[in-house]
């Protein structure tokens, strides 16, 4: 079974062909002089691709203690926020880990609801895609895959279905615009629950969206398209922390900022010793 879009985002026709279009008609036709013409542009095109696989390869790279710093960020978290007891709970984290366990047993036990994925993974295309200003021309949902069309993309819009949960967003959007008439805060917990399932909903298909052969992911290639979405992800886990738990969000902007440190110094010290190693091998 396939989950999601093969294309993802489909640019307008002719777009991806802009840099290798023929050369205009000869009235004095040479096909050898056509052929030169032709090839060098094809080498021209496969030049730039081959730089900016490159160098989305090493920004990928460099991405990679950032998500270490995260992760290790999101366990002190965690691990602050452990009471001495279950009892001691916040409610709040019970009524979060309570809807994110139910979805867990919802997706494992019962028919899973590909086309509402599929649905929220073009709509969010779509969205990241208007708010940086591209036109949605067309959209397609199925049961098993979909496409969006639109007047243009880059790395935030190709990749925003695997760390943006839209419907968890939608739940807050909700809850808050409905606390503007209303007292919500008698349903706060039963609000933090939608949430959990959500965003449970988000994590489970993008992890077994991710297992499978998607276009979004090699349109920027594996590591840095991987990079950035866990990095998105993990620092999504360490906000819902800190809403629902004693830390704060200042503790995790001073944790994410000393893990970076030590996770810089740690890569450095990798690459230097792989400098001096491929430096020795070369004498």
């Amino acid at each position: 079974m396939v989950y999601g879009p093969r294309p993802a985002v489909k640019p307008l026709p002719g777009t991806a062909r802009q840099g290798g279009r023929f050369p205009p008609k000869n009235k004095h036709p040479d096909r050898r002089a056509g052929e030169m013409v032709l090839h060098r542009g094809a080498g021209l095109c496969d030049g730039l691709a081959l730089m900016r696989g490159l160098f989305r390869l090493i920004v990928g790279l460099l991405l990679l203690p950032l998500g270490a710093a995260a992760t290790r960020t999101v366990a002190e978290l965690v691990t602050a926020a452990q009471p001495s007891s279950a009892s001691a709970l916040p409610p709040s984290a019970m009524a979060l880990g309570g809807g994110f366990l139910a979805w867990l047993l919802i997706f494992i036990a019962l028919p899973r609801p590909v086309r509402s994925y599929v649905l929220a993974h073009e709509l969010t295309h779509a969205l990241w895609g208007w708010l940086m200003g591209a036109r949605v021309l067309r959209m397609n949902v199925s049961r098993e895959r979909g496409s969006v069309t639109l007047t243009k993309t880059n790395v935030l819009i190709t990749l925003a279905p695997y760390f943006f949960p839209l419907y968890t967003m939608l739940a807050i959007g909700v809850y808050y615009a409905l606390s503007v008439f209303f007292d919500t805060a008698r349903y706060q917990l039963a609000w933090l629950a939608v949430v959990g399932l959500t965003w449970g909903f988000h994590f489970t298909f993008t992890i077994t969206t991710l297992l499978q052969r998607q276009t979004d992911i090699q349109e920027y290639g594996r590591v840095f398209s991987y990079a950035l979405i866990y990095l998105l992800n993990v620092l999504g886990i360490g906000l819902w922390t800190v809403v629902v738990a004693r830390p704060t969000l200042e503790d995790m902007v001073r944790g994410l900022g000393r893990n970076t440190a030590r996770a810089a110094a740690v890569a450095r010290g990798w690459g230097e010793r792989a400098w001096r190693a491929t430096q020795e091998r070369g004498q």
